[in-house]
């Protein structure tokens, strides 16, 4: 934390180091792009030097430029990429998942997927694997990209505002709702499944039972 804290103190540098590792933990899923993202904010908060709107942007920017290039590598590195980069076991469900739900919800799938470490990456490079459309996908990541930096960072940012002279504990607040945000978004991504089959199961039940119906009477 310390010399994370030390980097992101540094303007303009830090926007450039903030915007590295919220691109590479879209593809490599090990970066600390939240607690990254959510103590910029809170130095945009407590130091003079540390704009917000660079910051927001720089967090935003490089989630979309991190999620395209996961796209990318599903899209022209395939099965080779899969096996080489998203071979662990929660890559490896993320993207089962994906695979199942992306064709027919890939709006719902992008933005939720984008607040669950690990479901980000499988979302994006399914999307490439299984030659989403890239003009949808990328304007679903770019909103995706420009809410999750507005949560995290402004998390941050508003933690530093009450805790203005313990920074430590902003972060420690922010970061904490964050990890909450992230639980929630998990199984919410389930119920949205859920939910959105159920009209579905519903029209086939009543089809059969109108099919059914109709041969009684024949």
């Amino acid at each position: 934390m310390d010399a994370l804290y030390d980097l992101l103190a540094q303007p303009p540098t830090a926007y450039l180091i903030l915007f590295a590792i919220a691109a590479g933990d879209a593809i490599f899923p090990v970066l600390p792009s939240e607690s990254a993202a959510i103590l910029a904010g809170v130095l945009a908060a407590i130091e003079p030097g540390i704009a917000l709107p660079a910051v927001l942007g720089a967090a935003a920017a490089g989630a979309f430029v991190g999620d395209s290039t996961s796209y990318g590598l599903g899209r022209f590195g395939g099965r080779r990429a899969q096996r080489r980069f998203f071979d662990g076991p929660y890559t490896r469900r993320g993207v089962r998942w994906a695979c199942i739900q992306l064709r027919r919800r890939g709006a719902t799938i992008l933005l939720v997927a984008r607040f669950v470490p690990g479901g980000r990456t499988g979302a994006t490079f399914t999307s490439g694997l299984t030659a989403f459309h890239y003009g949808r996908f990328a304007l679903y990541t770019g909103i995706a990209a420009c809410l999750w930096s507005l949560y995290a960072v402004l998390l941050g940012y508003f933690g530093g505002r009450v805790f203005h002279e313990r920074p430590l504990l902003a972060f420690v607040v922010a970061f904490a709702l964050a990890v909450g945000i992230a639980l929630i978004a998990a199984p919410a991504r389930r119920l949205v499944v859920r939910v959105r089959r159920r009209p579905h199961r519903g029209a086939d039940a009543e089809h059969s039972s109108r099919a059914t119906d109709a041969a009684r009477e024949g």
